[in-house]
């Protein structure tokens, strides 16, 4: 019979190639956040500053989208931080590793599947 420990390790423990995917995804990741920034906010040209001004709700659009382009950079930022200091993959609050799996799909998570649902939970 397998240890459910041991298993349990295998799903969690990120070995070189795991972090070496999830770091170029990251790197992937920052450069089309930062692609996205610079056409959110690129000086437009008069008749496009004319058309912008029509619109409010046009503008709020890109004001969010900047915000929220940002926020993903920041995160993605402080995962590659953290890679580089040997951080990467524990969760902020109750430390354990975080899943494989969920990296796999939120590479600059900061807490486990667990931990993220009391997070959301108390909002």
């Amino acid at each position: 019979m397998v240890n459910q420990q041991m298993i349990g390790d295998r799903e969690t423990r990120l070995s070189p190639e795991d972090l070496a995917a999830l770091r170029d995804n990251l790197l992937e990741q920052r450069v089309f956040r930062e692609e996205q920034l610079r056409q959110i906010t690129a000086v437009p040209s008069r008749a496009d500053d004319r058309r912008r001004r029509r619109s409010a709700a046009q503008t709020e659009v890109r004001v969010q989208l900047a915000a929220s382009a940002r926020m993903v950079l920041a995160d993605v930022e402080a995962a590659l931080d953290r890679m580089a200091e040997g951080r990467y993959g524990s969760c902020h609050l109750c430390r354990r590793p975080i899943a494989r799996e969920r990296l796999a799909i939120v590479p600059q998570a900061r807490y486990c599947a667990r931990c993220q649902q009391v997070r959301e939970a108390g909002r």
